[in-house]
């Protein structure tokens, strides 16, 4: 992908859109197995992801029915350094939020999916959110900025706060980094910031058996 960065810009916004509805459905017809088979998920175990792989082992037994399509981690590592903003503006980075268990969500509004799976993200901050976990959910849009705001109002969203990227930096960044393609993308992080696992596409974040699963990898 070009630079996205520019919302003078409209063709590059459509291109953007384009290759990431396109890679949603790869993901949905293709299966996972294949595309996150290509990400570099064999690197060296960083110091601070010592703990993980327990966790990884812990949550696996978890992965079912709606949670079914989670990958987990086959090496425990950092995940990349993401930077992105408040609703005012205010920088933040994916640091901010260590001590907590994370499930960060990357979604736009031209993304269908993501208009089901953003109320039951929502939901789930409702009933998990704690000193010990957070939602963390980040738009993506580089054009029509008003827009997201606006969708969370229209998909009655409470519980979320709104976190923006204009850039697309984080989606590109966990891209290279072999754990994005298409949207949703949604990541299970360690309170060290390390990855637990990843999905590709929406799930049913409300559901029992992610309840489930986010209280084994909180431990609880």
């Amino acid at each position: 992908m070009t630079d996205t960065s520019s919302p003078a810009h409209p063709s590059r916004h459509r291109r953007l859109a384009g290759l990431l509805a396109g890679g949603a459905v790869v993901v949905v017809c293709g299966g996972l197995a294949v595309l996150y088979g290509m990400g570099k998920l064999g690197k060296e175990a960083a110091p601070e992801c010592r703990t993980t792989s327990a966790i990884v082992s812990r949550v696996d037994p978890f992965v079912h029915g709606e949670v079914a399509a989670l990958n987990l981690s086959r090496t425990a590592r950092l995940v990349p350094a993401l930077a992105f903003k408040t609703a005012y503006g205010a920088a933040m980075t994916l640091a901010d939020f260590k001590g907590k268990t994370v499930l960060l969500n990357l979604w736009a509004t031209w993304c269908v999916p993501c208009r089901k799976e953003m109320p039951a993200l929502d939901r789930l901050q409702a009933k998990l959110g704690s000193d010990d976990f957070q939602v963390v959910a980040i738009n993506i849009d580089t054009a029509k900025l008003d827009r997201p705001k606006q969708f969370l109002q229209d998909t009655g969203v409470t519980r979320l706060p709104l976190y923006t990227d204009a850039t697309a930096t984080v989606f590109q960044t966990l891209r290279a980094d072999g754990q994005a393609l298409g949207l949703p993308t949604t990541m299970l992080i360690d309170p060290h910031g390390c990855g637990i696992g990843t999905m590709a596409g929406p799930a049913e974040w409300d559901s029992a058996d992610a309840e489930k699963l986010i209280a084994a990898a909180r431990g609880s």
